[in-house]
């Protein structure tokens, strides 16, 4: 086994574990800008995966659209509409344990799916996907679905706007 692979597996196992527990922070933080600063966290160990995949466009990508205005977008919202920043009184011990059955039971059904379909595939890789295959990919193929993100997130951006200008 070589130095190299060694090394990534090191690499691999740090970032998955910074990730594991800003996840983890991120949804049982109680406040939401620190939720949100959990979160760049979160992205910004999987594009720090996807570097180490030889994906430097979707790692890069990552960085600009999830970090770089996903987030701004989502503190910009809750700035915008004045939103509880600690504790809420509205949000009561009851309501967790449904969350997390919820949560449990989705992860289930998501793993079962997970293996029933990729069960008996093997992923063969020569080499890493460079990025005019990836763009060529976003802006061929999937166009469609890449507009209407775009569209989403301005319409998210209006609406937080105009509820937060009073009247």
């Amino acid at each position: 086994m070589s130095d190299l692979l060694v090394a990534q597996n090191v690499f691999f196992g740090l970032i998955a574990v910074v990730m594991l527990v800003s996840a983890v922070r991120c949804v049982t933080t109680r406040n939401v800008v620190h939720a949100a600063l959990w979160l760049v966290l979160v992205f910004a160990g999987s594009a720090a995966l996807f570097i180490l995949l030889g994906s430097e466009f979707v790692a890069v990508t990552q960085v600009l659209v999830y970090i770089g205005a996903i987030i701004v977008l989502f503190l910009f919202g809750v700035m915008l509409t004045r939103a509880s920043m600690g504790d809420d009184a509205s949000v009561a011990s009851e309501k967790r344990a449904m969350a997390a059955l919820v949560a449990v039971l989705l992860a289930a059904v998501m793993g079962l799916a997970l293996f029933d379909s990729f069960s008996d595939t093997r992923l063969v890789i020569d080499e890493p996907q460079r990025f005019g295959v990836v763009s060529d990919a976003i802006f061929s193929q999937y166009i469609v679905a890449f507009e209407a993100v775009s569209v989403l997130l301005l319409a998210a951006l209006i609406g937080a706007i105009v509820i937060a200008r009073k009247d």
